[in-house]
């Protein structure tokens, strides 16, 4: 579906009763963009779409800029979505006695259904012996072990989120390091390790929906192919990227509904790269 298409149907979907005429006149006056700039787009000039009017189109319709760009079905709504976050980050989970404790004093950042997997990893294994590796840390490391901080941070793989700093720490989990190395995992430095939450669809396969992940903060440039944490027009993502040619790559959803993107490498702000998913998968 080409992007025009996708911007009638949103339009439409939003306000049927307008009908496919007057769709142009109410983006114009809705987004505040100039009926010749709207006319343009329709009559395939396309690549003059700028960065802002994507955004005021979202905005305007509630709907997200990737979904614009690239996706597919019914457009999301981008406050709906929130809503939905927000209730699931205030909702309580069951857990063990210990970790819930931690959880409920450090875990504000995550939801219940995250809390529970953890929970339950750690239920599972608690001594990280068997297939995840993962422990949390509530007794000092051991030699061979590394503490990896999780931050309160969530980069959508699906439409962007605002970038955060790595500032409030939630809690910290221990990796044995053996168990890297037989992922065949490398990394910058251990003290660049961290751990985020990725939220959306478009990484399904690889990386699902609030699967924790382990980045390395160390790479902060494009370093081959391979999956990224960036900043793209001021939307935290994870992606996958791919060279296209010397000034620009490609972002690559995973999940096949999404079409990929062409970035110019100087509109990238890298922040770090993709490792290891919690159940210990390799990216």
């Amino acid at each position: 579906m080409k992007t025009t298409d996708r911007i009638t149907k949103l339009v439409l979907t939003r306000r049927p009763e307008l009908g496919v005429r007057n769709v142009k006149r109410d983006i114009a006056n809705t987004c505040s963009i100039s009926y010749e700039a709207v006319r343009q787009w329709f009559a395939g000039d396309t690549e003059n779409i700028k960065n802002e009017n994507l955004v005021a189109l979202a905005e305007g319709y509630d709907t997200t800029v990737d979904w614009l760009l690239s996706g597919k079905g019914e457009p999301p709504r981008k406050g709906a979505a929130k809503q939905e976050q927000d209730k699931q980050a205030s909702a309580p989970s069951s857990a063990a006695d210990a970790v819930r404790k931690m959880l409920e004093k450090h875990g504000k950042g995550l939801t219940a259904e995250a809390r529970q997997r953890i929970v339950s990893a750690v239920e599972d294994d608690p001594q990280g012996e068997k297939e995840s590796g993962f422990l949390i840390a509530a007794n000092p490391v051991t030699k061979g072990d590394i503490s990896i901080p999780q931050y309160d941070i969530r980069a959508a793989m699906g439409h962007g989120q605002v970038p955060a700093e790595y500032s409030e720490v939630i809690r910290n989990v221990v990796i044995r390091e053996e168990v890297l190395r037989e992922k065949g995992v490398t990394y910058t430095a251990a003290k660049a390790l961290a751990m985020i939450t990725g939220w959306g669809q478009s990484m399904e396969g690889t990386i699902n929906d609030k699967d924790p992940v382990i980045v390395d903060r160390g790479v902060n440039e494009y370093q081959g192919e391979g999956v990224y944490v960036l900043t793209w027009h001021g939307d935290l993502l994870i992606k996958r990227l791919q060279r296209q040619d010397e000034d620009h790559v490609w972002l690559i959803s995973d999940n096949r509904n999404y079409e990929k993107q062409s970035a110019r490498v100087d509109d990238l702000t890298i922040h770090a790269k993709v490792l290891l998913v919690w159940n210990a998968r390799k990216v």
